[in-house]
């Protein structure tokens, strides 16, 4: 495993569970044989294109005539994937938040962007109870706010503290997974939380948690699918094919918002009319990504290393780009 990539991953974020877990040994993956088809792909739990691939066998179906097999390696978040990626252990990503492949590329992986789902800017935002006394950003100083470090949302907040004219250090932060950060904001022991969805939808159905500030016009949050470089060398026809899939099952989210949702609900356990709702706000289209648009990318670069949670600075338009074929 690549020295420098584990370390520096260890080293950019550690507070957080759903940072953490980058122990991947026990998933018993190792490289892939020069020959062999098997396409093997990383993803989350909440990776929700992929997840009704898998569920319905759509892209097994769709690499059949190419001789491609597929196989699934779940990990509990985005860095971890990167470091399976970028170590050889799988060869492509689903969906990851805008922050992770920075991290990575921060540590040197050898990754190239392939595909993104356009910008959803308020699948995010920044929570208070329903009874809160707090109505803007600026009321959040001297606050306990619950952010899970060196996530979309970590970046979320450092724009929106800057656009109210407040520093980080003008809050008190506390570092939680997104379950243990609804949790403190329901029982009081932080002020503010800032959440994605379907945690941001389900806090704001099921507790009644009122939206302080989301992402318009702050943070795109735009997700990501990257590859490992040389698998991209080698199998631009395969991802051509995933390409396609992710396109397609992504139009059906949003033209079968309730059939989507009732697939989804057993694998998350989320209720469907939560899901129904947090996927309203995720645009779930599919585009190739191109370097003019990796302007956001730099702005989170920036903002990270301006608080220390990047080892060095990055440039975002130096990962390799991959543009499917014509169609």
């Amino acid at each position: 495993m690549h020295r420098s990539l584990k370390s520096a991953l260890r080293a950019a974020v550690m507070t957080g569970a759903a940072l953490l877990s980058l122990g991947i040994a026990s998933l018993g993956l190792g490289p892939a044989e020069a020959a062999d088809r098997t396409l093997r792909i990383g993803y989350q739990r909440s990776s929700t294109l992929i997840a009704l691939l898998r569920q319905d066998a759509g892209l097994e179906t769709a690499l059949k005539p190419a001789g491609v097999t597929v196989s699934w390696h779940e990990f509990t978040s985005g860095l971890p994937i990167m470091e399976a990626l970028n170590a050889g252990q799988i060869d492509v990503s689903a969906d990851v938040a805008d922050t992770v492949p920075l991290f990575a590329q921060a540590a040197g992986a050898k990754i190239t962007y392939i595909a993104q789902e356009a910008p959803s800017p308020e699948a995010q935002a920044i929570l208070v109870p329903g009874d809160s006394p707090l109505t803007s950003v600026a009321d959040l100083k001297g606050r306990r706010v619950a952010v899970t470090k060196g996530s979309g949302s970590h970046y979320l907040l450092l724009a929106a503290l800057a656009e109210a004219g407040l520093s980080f250090k003008a809050i008190t932060p506390a570092y939680l997974t997104p379950a243990d950060g609804r949790a403190a904001l329901a029982s009081g022991g932080v002020e503010a939380w800032v959440a994605w969805d379907p945690f941001l939808s389900a806090a704001r159905q099921q507790s009644g948690a009122r939206v302080l500030r989301d992402g318009a016009g702050l943070s795109l949050y735009t997700r990501y699918y990257l590859a490992a470089d040389d698998y991209v060398a080698k199998s631009g026809d395969v991802l051509g094919i995933l390409f396609a899939k992710l396109a397609e099952t992504g139009t059906f989210v949003k033209a079968e918002p309730e059939a989507a949702a009732a697939r989804l609900a057993p694998l998350w356990k989320i209720d469907a009319d939560v899901i129904v709702r947090a996927n309203a706000r995720r645009s779930y289209r599919v585009e190739p990504v191109t370097r003019a648009a990796l302007g956001e990318q730099q702005k989170i670069a920036d903002a990270f290393r301006a608080e220390g949670l990047l080892p060095r600075p990055v440039d975002a338009s130096a990962l390799a780009t991959w543009q499917p074929p014509a169609r």
